[in-house]
């Protein structure tokens, strides 16, 4: 039987994920300068984040575990090929359209895992939830731009766009494949993934790095992939859904600004609009909000 290691101090959760959600709103910013391809920036990020990772488990007396199985290690390892392409997918849609575009797109990743859900696990659905997802999903059409004048939308833009549809259809996989790992402690999931993530890509990723580039990408690692999720790990449990569900937002807030405030890119209105869908249908599906239909009767 493992021992069980004692638990050292750790943040309010609150504080905790708000500063994990404020770490990651700014991986877009660090893909970005490190300036390489999104399937070497991936690969590094999957190094980094396995050497994190694992020194943590092990430190923390999580690794080794004999009560890992054969098949909860399949489903991390496939669970971490859908994410590890997910990131690739995202970060190719930085370079496509903007920083603050595909984080906010990629929002919509929630709905997908509700879809999926619904489409085959038979889960059930109400009109309200039906009411918020179709609001999310509208939001995604004014968030992607296609609504802007149509010099300023090219093909281009149109790819990066469906990218990130993509990366947030694969997290969604992942997400729900991580669900059928209950017993297994998530850091240990997180550090199969990104164990995976090196041997899926290292085949495809690039040698040369410019020196300029190892900070960014040790950022990514062990920053936005290990620090954050161990932070975002260890709040979760200890936070309400209410809670999680306003912190969350605290991404794509900081993405948006960085993007304005470094590389120029301000949001146009109907990107405002679209964001403030999501973010209201996110809440309104997740805390189980009714809107009235009709006038309630008094007695």
């Amino acid at each position: 039987m493992k021992p069980e290691c004692e638990e050292a101090p750790s943040l309010p959760p609150t504080l905790g994920l708000a500063l994990a959600m404020l770490i990651i709103g700014t991986v877009g910013a660090f893909a970005t300068e490190a300036g390489l391809d999104p399937v070497t920036t991936v690969f590094w990020r999957c190094v980094f984040a396995t050497i994190f990772l694992g020194t943590w488990c092990f430190a923390r007396g999580h690794l080794p575990d004999r009560s890992l199985s054969c098949w909860g290690l399949a489903i991390a390892t496939l669970g971490g090929v859908c994410m590890v392409l997910s990131w690739v997918a995202f970060f190719a849609g930085f370079a496509m359209t903007t920083i603050a575009t595909t984080t906010i797109v990629y929002h919509i990743q929630p709905f997908f895992v509700v879809l999926f859900g619904i489409l085959f696990l038979k889960e059930r659905v109400t009109l309200f939830q039906l009411m918020w997802m179709f609001g999310a999903f509208l939001g995604v059409v004014l968030a992607s731009g296609v609504t802007a004048t149509p010099l300023s939308i090219s093909e281009r833009w149109f790819s990066g766009i469906g990218l990130t549809l993509v990366a947030a259809l694969l997290y969604a996989v992942a997400t729900i494949l991580a669900k059928q790992l209950r017993a297994q402690r998530p850091e240990v999931t997180a550090f199969c993934q990104t164990l995976a993530g090196i041997i899926l890509l290292v085949p495809f990723a690039g040698t040369s790095i410019p020196p300029a580039s190892w900070g960014w990408l040790i950022g990514i690692g062990v920053l936005h992939t290990g620090i954050a999720y161990v932070l975002m790990y260890a709040s979760y449990p200890r936070l309400s859904t209410p809670a999680i569900g306003v912190l969350t937002f605290i991404y794509p807030l900081v993405a948006i600004l960085i993007d304005w405030s470094i590389y120029d890119h301000a949001l146009g209105w109907s990107q405002g609009v679209g964001l403030v869908l999501i973010v209201i249908s996110t809440l309104g599906f997740k805390l189980g909000w009714r809107v009235p239909l009709r006038a309630s009767q008094s007695a």
